[in-house]
């Protein structure tokens, strides 16, 4: 089988607040709301993929996160933007993490400087209900999070080391 070239990498956060999940709804004209989970791509100034979340989670919700760790890494064909002859695909890493602190007048970066439709921090709760409660982006990551709620919540356990 021959490896696709990794096109785009993106940093994200399964964001959890006591029992509560951090989202940012998603409305675009034209488009039906949706929600995805705070994060975006890695820049070649980032040091690590680590790095870029924390610098991401910063920029969309004024936030501070804890206790970081990999949870799930999902892998979707992408055409990297503005090179519609380079085909590959967007490694989507996701880690698991707690809300430290959160301001959102301190939002700032692209998505607050020229936005494209509204970005609304809402929280839903960490449960299968609250969970298909939303339209969650990717669906992969709502399969997984439906089937893993209570392996998630483990990842935080104070024996794990």
């Amino acid at each position: 089988m021959t490896e696709r070239p990794v096109v785009k990498r993106t940093a994200r956060a399964i964001l959890l607040d006591g029992e509560d999940l951090v989202l940012i709804k998603r409305t675009r004209p034209g488009v039906a709301p949706y929600w995805v989970t705070p994060g975006g791509g890695v820049e070649d100034t980032d040091p690590t993929v680590i790095d870029a979340l924390h610098r991401e989670v910063d920029e969309e919700l004024g936030a501070k996160i804890t206790d970081v760790v990999p949870c799930f890494v999902d892998t979707v064909e992408h055409v990297a933007e503005g090179a519609e002859d380079v085909a590959g695909v967007k490694i989507q890493h996701f880690f698991v993490c707690r809300l430290e602190s959160m301001d959102p007048s301190l939002r700032h970066g692209p998505e607050v400087d020229e936005p494209r439709g509204e970005y609304e921090i809402v929280r839903v709760p960490f449960s299968r209900v609250g969970i298909a409660a939303v339209h969650l982006v990717p669906l992969s990551l709502r399969h997984y999070l439906d089937g893993n709620i209570e392996g998630v919540r483990a990842m935080h356990a104070p024996d794990l080391g």
